[in-house]
């Protein structure tokens, strides 16, 4: 079967075949690191991890981006709330993000661009824009003139006339038309452009990277359905004025929701993922976050996590009686029709789980009849298929307490570090919370003048 993946552009699925035969180029929207990450954005960091995975598994050499924007409105404004520079809490925030994606067993991106390294880049796509009559510069701002590029809103499905201007008047010409470049501010930090100083606007650092590294077209474009209007909409339109092919396919993951709202930091229900990782298994988390279709919205739960905890422990339990009886698993591994069916089926992860636990059952009936033949597939279809998800057991740092006690070194440093940034700027709720959260994780704190020092138990 070919795979098939979802266009969020054309609204359909199609037959997917890359730019390059044998590679895939794909370039996934990254974090803005204002603030710790909250659950929402590792589910898109596995999403993606496992369209990645099947990538490979099928063959491809994959080429993935996953970008960091390092320098915005909310990184200013949070770090002259701390009294920290903004490029301070942007590269410690960075470390919590890279954190929960190690604990989560996603594979690193083969790029990480961030923002404030392509500068150079971003101001040569803006000038070819200003050259072709897509962008101007006013005021010291430069805008992405909307009306000038018909095609604006066929990602969305919106119509311009339909819609609203989503950023601050400026000097702009048209209320719908958006920022490349932003003058400078007094404090705010600021790059010299032909243009006057500055820093860039959202929306072009993701077009100057994915074209610098993945060529003017690529294959597939990856992030949360939340970014499709405007951040997408503006990458593509400003992408296309500027004459690349950009994305042939753009593929979004649907959103994580509580008690039946999106979580945001803005809305003030974001559940952060050092705390969790603090007190829950990262295993079964990743497979809280795997098992809905990446397109479906879900909803987080204590309940659902212990479900996803129980449902995990059966395939840890399967895999370790079978080692104990057959040895380990093969290194490699065809995957069974029904599971590779399913993922070519646009990465369909809940009827490919499916095939999993079918097989772990098929496992277990072999073990408890002696059928080493029958014993022996079953374990090397469950290596196979949970390598493709990310959940093979043997990938994360390890079983039981060994394992929990890597999660816990990399992210009780971390928490502990947010913990003084907040003492710093006399926010004692929150150095109290942080220090509440990791004392019911178990993980105690003792204040030396030396700094913080901490033991589990």
């Amino acid at each position: 079967m070919t795979l098939r993946l979802y266009d969020t552009r054309t609204r359909a699925v199609h037959d997917f075949s890359p730019v390059t035969s044998g590679q895939v180029t794909m370039y996934v929207c990254g974090p803005t690191v204002q603030s710790p990450p909250h659950i929402g954005h590792v589910r898109s960091a596995v999403a993606f991890d496992i369209v990645r995975r099947w990538l490979s598994a099928s063959g491809y050499d994959v080429l993935h981006l996953r970008n960091v924007t390092d320098i915005d409105d909310k990184i200013i404004t949070n770090a002259a709330e701390q009294d920290v520079p903004w490029w301070a809490l942007a590269t410690s925030v960075t470390r919590l993000f890279q954190a929960a994606y190690d604990a989560l067993n996603c594979v690193p991106p083969t790029g990480e661009p961030r923002a404030t390294g392509h500068i150079p880049e971003m101001v040569a796509l803006i000038s070819r824009l200003i050259d072709s009559d897509h962008a101007y510069a006013s005021g010291g701002d430069v805008y992405f003139d909307v009306r000038s590029h018909p095609a604006y809103g066929e990602l969305s499905g919106q119509r311009p006339d339909a819609m609203q201007s989503a950023e601050d008047g400026g000097a702009k010409r048209d209320p719908l038309d958006f920022a490349l470049w932003k003058g400078t501010k007094p404090g705010e930090p600021f790059w010299d452009t032909p243009w006057g100083p500055g820093r860039p606007g959202w929306h072009i650092e993701c077009s100057a990277m994915a074209t610098k590294y993945l060529g003017p077209t690529f294959d597939i474009h990856g992030g949360g359905i939340d970014l499709v209007f405007p951040h997408h909409e503006n990458e593509l339109a400003q992408s296309s004025a500027a004459g690349d092919g950009f994305a042939r396919f753009w593929l979004h993951h649907g959103l994580l929701n509580t008690a039946g709202a999106k979580m945001s930091k803005s809305a003030g229900n974001s559940l952060f993922v050092p705390e969790l990782l603090a007190g829950s298994r990262p295993q079964a988390m990743r497979y809280y976050l795997a098992a809905p279709h990446y397109r479906s919205e879900s909803e987080w739960s204590d309940a659902g996590l212990a479900e996803a905890d129980a449902a995990y422990s059966r395939i840890e339990g399967y895999v370790e009686r079978a080692t104990q009886r057959y040895g380990p698993a093969p290194a490699q591994a065809a995957v069974p029709e029904a599971f590779a069916a399913a993922m070519d089926d646009d990465i369909g992860v809940p009827a490919a789980l499916g095939e999993v636990h079918e097989a772990v059952r098929r496992g277990n009936t072999a073990l408890a009849e002696g059928d080493e033949p029958v014993g022996r597939q079953a374990l090397a279809d469950v290596a196979a298929m949970t390598r493709v998800l990310g959940l093979w057991p043997e990938e994360f740092t390890g079983a039981g307490e060994s394992g929990l006690r890597g999660v816990v070194d990399a992210i009780v440093p971390a928490l502990l570090e947010a913990r003084q940034s907040a003492r710093k700027r006399k926010d004692f709720a929150e150095s109290d919370r942080i220090r509440d959260t990791l004392a019911a994780a178990g993980v105690a704190v003792e204040d030396t003048p030396d700094g913080p020092r901490w033991h589990v138990g």
